[in-house]
């Protein structure tokens, strides 16, 4: 896989974009802190990411599918490193402010939102059909690898100068679009536009139905974005545990990078388990794992156990996320590759927000146990749903479709040309 040069060049140009975005991450708060004193404001501007992906997400698609992947990208991250070292010079000269602050939080996110698109349908187009679940086994690799390492990096970053998390993650950027640029991969598949170029929002549409026609792509779509709203509530959900047990901050560290950890490992098998698992058992098993996990964190005596538990949890999502991932993007005609990518990702990050905001709600009002409880019976729920659906039973290993799926992605794809 390494000796594929364009995966290289692109596994290394997300790595380093990935630690820039660690370090700016962490400062971004620090810095509002230091302009407003406002914990509010903070939140609000890292909040406008998620809420650009939202908005822009599904038209971000669309245009990925009209547009060049390549070029895409490539102005993607230009236009962050142009963003990103405007907020460096003006904090250096002392001139930052507020709303450049909110207007560099959109537009990047915009950026964002289109680089991630572009980049996930691209990938079956950069290496070969049988490397796809190891490239995600990769990406998912060096992703955890980021999470473990990329805080205490930040941190030393910021504590030198509060413009230098931004400078570097500027650098980042551009590193990312020279890699980009060396890549000798065409992105997508090279097609002649015999029909005239329908309406955006059609074309919205027509991504939206594809993904609605899978059955099992449409089932665990739903499900991963049932199990986001959990996702959304655990993270305030630890540490609130955390700090029930009297952990110290260092402590709450420890049991994320334990998280962390897990997840790392779980991405390094990965590849092996997609090729050797079908993917319906992957989904059943994992859901499993995780409702008979999840409520060993109300009974967790120390911090010690509680990252053991965000460890053993975190260890099976990775597998099931490259499986499906791969399942999905093997299946999906090149053309559609952007609409339906942007489809699922926008339903499992909207129910992300919809479980962070809720969380915070229903942790004050039930307490931290409870709500542990609550969101174990909430994953038993959805293991139970998914193991009585008979076509996620039966669904192949990642990668490979029954004769039925195959003779109709040919005639869609037929469609798309006529």
């Amino acid at each position: 896989m390494l000796r594929n040069r364009d995966f290289s060049l692109l596994l290394s140009s997300q790595l380093i974009s990935a630690i820039g975005d660690q370090a700016q991450f962490m400062a971004l708060p620090l810095v509002v802190l230091a302009l407003t004193g406002s914990a509010t404001q903070a939140g609000f501007v890292l909040g406008l990411g998620t809420i650009s992906f939202l908005a822009f997400g599904l038209v971000a698609g669309a245009l990925v599918d009209r547009w060049d992947r390549k070029t895409t990208m490539i102005w993607c991250e230009t236009g962050r490193t142009v963003l990103t070292s405007g907020v460096a010079v003006a904090a250096l000269l002392d001139r930052l402010t507020m709303p450049q602050l909110y207007a560099t939080a959109v537009l990047a996110g915009i950026l964002g939102t289109l680089f991630q698109v572009a980049n996930t349908a691209a990938l079956p187009n950069v290496v070969d059909a049988q490397q796809l679940s190891k490239a995600l086994g990769y990406q998912q690799s060096a992703g955890s690898a980021v999470s473990i390492f990329g805080a205490p990096l930040a941190g030393a970053l910021y504590a030198v100068g509060r413009v230098v998390p931004f400078a570097v993650n500027a650098v980042s950027f551009a590193v990312s679009a020279a890699s980009l640029r060396l890549m000798r991969a065409r992105f997508q598949v090279e097609r002649q536009e015999i029909r005239p170029r329908a309406r955006l929002t059609a074309e919205i549409r027509e991504g939206v139905g594809w993904l609605w026609r899978e059955p099992v792509v449409r089932f665990l779509t739903l499900v991963s974005a049932a199990d986001k709203v959990r996702y959304g509530a655990g993270y305030l959900l630890i540490i609130t545990l955390a700090q029930d047990l009297g952990s110290s901050p260092l402590w709450i560290g420890v049991i994320f990078s334990g998280a962390a950890v897990g997840a790392m490992a779980g991405a390094m098998v990965s590849n092996r388990a997609a090729r050797q698992f079908p993917l319906g058992r992957i989904a059943v098993v994992m859901l499993w794992l995780e409702a008979v996990m999840f409520p060993l964190y109300a009974l967790a005596p120390n911090p010690l156990l509680l990252a053991m538990v965000a460890a053993g949890e975190s260890l099976v999502a990775p597998v099931y996320a490259v499986a499906m991932t791969a399942h999905q993007l093997s299946i999906t005609p090149d053309a559609l590759r952007g609409r339906v990518t942007s489809t699922v990702s926008t339903l499992t990050t909207g129910a992300l927000s919809i479980g962070t905001l809720a969380g915070g709600a229903l942790i004050g009002t039930l307490g931290a146990k409870p709500m542990v409880w609550l969101c174990g019976a909430w994953l038993l729920a959805l293991a139970l749903l998914t193991t009585a659906n008979r076509a996620v039973r039966q669904a192949p290993r990642a990668g490979t479709v029954s004769q039925t799926e195959t003779a109709a992605g040919a005639v869609q794809k037929m469609d798309l040309t006529s």
